[in-house]
């Protein structure tokens, strides 16, 4: 074989194995839906900054079943100051003492509940972090999605406008039709207009790739420069898959029933929310405050002993060291001002958390009823598109394109037509879209349903359901519903 041909095979050969790489790495960088919305729960980095705080409170709880360290104190006593002679006097003395206190009756084991329970919110707050990190970037996936695909819309319309202005153009050279002056410039001036929504959408995609990238991004997480830089150049090489995804919903039960809604059915649902279950955690964190505000009523011990040593008399007698043992604590006697305020205060505090978890529950039950009525009105319009509208556009275009064909209509009608489709399918895409934005919304408030995350967590929350909550709960539910 000559040199020259096995040159070009060569190449050749290199020149398939690049196209295979490249081929690779395109494909590569298309994200789906799941792969974004798991990437963007592995990055963030507020849920590794939330366990350090569990972290730090789990121990800050062994810290508070500790005792106190003991104090020592160093001290010469009774040392004359006419001469400072360490022997001169009989009372002169040098002291060594240590002291150990006792905290307030059960203070230090309530303490040490108090922050064991407080450690137990952090990972149903981490779920609700999860849920609600799906909840964004599926949105913003699905919003950039909706944009890509108008745009591939659009320019595959593009192309048959173009061909109609052909076609405009001819009909008009050659004076055989009704082809007006007019309606070429009509024709330019739907492309222009094409062109300029490109643009607009463009602009759109630009807007939430960028925010997408934010939440898939590693950049800052390591203090390698070289993996920050990557990181950084890797944001603007974000491309979406052309598949939209259909999401299952969790307890469709409670969404087929259109009229009547199983109140209690759907509280022992809404209860299970990592977001609720974390407020619960606080509420019994600042109930047991208020046990720990009540020891102030009881007395702080504390137990002291010292060693005295004395040194020989001038004229070399031996003296006696001094030994003394002691104990303190104080008196709560005036508790109007103090303890009595301070549980008061802690009181208060419990409340203040309850009311907090009347508020998410009315704001979980007011997004049900939203997202719920939003749906069904959603599937109303898809099927009114799918079996209706679109068929009769369709139709209608047709028509007047053989009409116009047939110099039996008007060129205007045809472009109009054409618009109208174009139009509708890209309504269709947005309702197809907000549709599953909608099912995101609805998947959030039943996340406590989820096996995978309740597996860990039920562990922490055996809480029962009892008939008072389920009342105040109905209560809630109907004012929501008057409301509206």
């Amino acid at each position: 074989m000559s040199p020259l041909p096995l040159a070009k095979l060569l190449s050749l050969s290199c020149l398939i194995t690049f196209a295979h790489l490249a081929y690779a790495e395109n494909k590569s960088a298309l994200w789906s839906f799941q792969q974004t919305v798991k990437t963007a729960q592995k990055n963030d980095p507020w849920l590794v900054g939330n366990k350090h705080q569990q972290q730090a409170v789990e121990s800050m709880s062994h810290v508070a079943n500790s005792l106190p360290d003991p104090k020592m104190s160093l001290a010469i006593a009774n040392l004359p100051t006419d001469g400072f002679d360490f022997s001169q006097e009989g009372m002169t003395q040098f002291k060594v003492g240590i002291s150990q206190m006792f905290p307030r009756g059960d203070s230090q084991a309530i303490k040490n509940q108090q922050l064991q329970i407080e450690s137990q919110a952090y990972p149903f707050q981490r779920a609700d972090r999860e849920a609600k990190v799906a909840v964004t970037v599926g949105s913003l996936w699905l919003d950039a999605y909706r944009v890509q695909q108008s745009i591939s819309l659009i320019e595959q319309n593009r192309s048959l406008f173009e061909q109609l202005a052909d076609v405009a153009q001819a009909s008009y050279s050659s004076a055989l039709g009704k082809t007006r002056q007019q309606d070429i410039v009509r024709a330019q001036l739907e492309l222009t207009r094409l062109d300029d929504r490109l643009d607009i959408l463009n602009q759109q995609q630009n807007a939430y790739l960028g925010r997408l990238a934010q939440w898939l991004s590693t950049a800052f997480s390591s203090s390698d420069q070289q993996d920050t830089l990557k990181a950084i150049s890797q944001l603007h090489n974000i491309h979406l898959t052309a598949e939209l995804p259909s999401l299952d919903l969790l307890n469709q039960s409670l969404l087929e029933n259109q009229k009547h809604i199983d109140i209690d059915q759907l509280a022992k649902h809404l209860a299970k929310h990592p977001a609720v279950r974390a407020l619960e955690k606080k509420i019994s964190a600042t109930k047991t405050g208020v046990n720990l505000a009540e020891q102030q009523y009881t007395p702080e011990w504390g137990v002291n002993a010292s060693y005295g040593y004395r040194d020989d008399d001038p004229i070399g007698n031996s003296r006696a060291d001094f030994f003394t043992v002691g104990v303190t604590f104080d008196l709560p006697l005036f508790t109007e001002n103090h303890q009595d305020m301070a549980v008061k205060s802690a009181v208060s505090k419990t409340e203040a958390v309850k009311t907090e978890k009347i508020l998410l529950l009315r704001r979980l039950l007011g997004s049900f009823s939203s997202a719920k009525a939003r749906l069904l009105r959603l599937h109303q319009r898809k099927s009114l598109y799918s079996n209706k509208l679109l068929p009769q556009i369709h139709d209608q275009a047709e028509a007047s394109l053989t009409a116009y064909t047939n110099d039996d209509g008007d060129f205007a009608e045809v472009v109009r037509s054409r618009i109208a489709v174009l139009n509708a399918e890209i309504d269709q895409l947005k309702i197809n879209v907000d549709e599953q934005k909608i099912k995101l919304e609805l998947n959030y408030l039943f996340v406590g349903d989820i096996k995978q995350n309740t597996s860990a967590l039920n562990r922490e929350y055996n809480r029962e359901y009892n008939r008072q909550y389920s009342s105040q709960f109905n209560h809630q539910y109907n004012a929501v519903k008057q409301g509206e």
